[in-house]
């Protein structure tokens, strides 16, 4: 299973990676191919300043050998090995009005010492963070992310898009980080579901990404805006950094792992804003968004 979801997530890089540049119309990922010197390694593409997106970054990676005593306390087993490979993307684009998207999908296995595998799953998911709410876009991103879903079990979407919901909430700000979409862990083998299930259902999921979310790139990389919209925009970057920093298990696992800093913390934007006690105007497009943050709302 693992060299398949590798072979998967590697294809899948080069697809989104491709349509991105053709979309963005002037820059062109690079790509920096590093090692990990315990095990493994990674493929990082960055694209930035670019027409459409000022920074985004598309990566896959593949990392494998003694589990870290952090994280052996985290996954509260002894001394195991394991492997882990996914593809994490994020991109922020420059216009205010298309939102920022991030999406993940990964594989871990873990071993005893004989090389038998003790235990094996599949996470991840697709999230959407809007600066300005256009009802229809949100609604198109969970309507894609249902009907994937209702492929394969009629529960997945409620589930699925709760756990989202729960998971990307800056709980020190009491507000989401986002309108969520997807998020699943610990996708495990079970009575009902085999582990080729679980693979059929993610890489449906992951296949889906880009007709969720180029859509609304192509309607609105063109609207105006002026600097106030830019202003916002960079106010609420600095809510995505914070959950980034502060809550995002993947960001943990990295760091505790020994993982490749720069890709760890591709995701964060360029440019950001911390204003002290910044309220939004009374009835304006900007607090639309802090209302609907504050409660998560059934899009579809």
């Amino acid at each position: 299973m693992k060299e398949k979801f590798y072979s998967f997530i590697k294809n899948l890089q080069d697809k989104i990676t491709k349509e991105f540049e053709l979309i963005d119309g002037n820059e062109f990922f690079a790509e920096d191919v590093w090692q990990r010197k315990e095990g493994g390694g990674g493929r990082t593409r960055i694209l930035q300043n670019g027409g459409v997106f000022e920074k985004g970054g598309v990566n896959i990676s593949k990392v494998y050998g003694k589990l870290p005593k952090s994280m052996q306390s985290y996954f509260k087993v002894g001394d195991v090995d394991f492997f882990a490979c996914g593809l994490s993307l994020v991109m922020h684009p420059k216009n205010p009005m298309i939102p920022t998207v991030h999406a993940n999908w990964r594989y871990f296995e873990m071993y005893d010492k004989s090389g038998e595998i003790i235990d094996q799953w599949f996470g991840g998911g697709l999230d959407l963070t809007p600066y300005y709410i256009f009802k229809e876009d949100i609604e198109h991103f969970h309507g894609i992310c249902k009907k994937v879903c209702e492929r394969h079990n009629k529960t997945y979407y409620k589930n699925f898009k709760k756990n989202c919901d729960q998971y990307f909430y800056n709980s020190h700000r009491n507000e989401a980080r986002g309108v969520g979409g997807l998020f699943f862990d610990y996708c495990k083998p079970n009575d009902k579901t085999t582990i080729n299930d679980w693979y059929k259902f993610v890489s449906d999921v992951a296949n889906s990404f880009l007709d969720s979310y180029t859509p609304i790139v192509k309607k609105r990389k063109d609207m105006p805006y002026g600097e106030k919209e830019r202003n916002w925009q960079e106010i609420r970057r600095g809510r995505y950094v914070e959950f980034n920093l502060v809550h995002d298990k993947g960001t943990l696992f990295g760091l505790k792992t020994n993982g490749r800093i720069e890709s760890i913390l591709m995701s964060l934007p360029p440019h950001v804003q911390w204003k002290y006690n910044y309220t939004p105007e009374p009835n304006s497009k900007e607090e639309e968004l802090i209302n609907i943050l504050k409660q998560p709302k059934n899009w579809v």
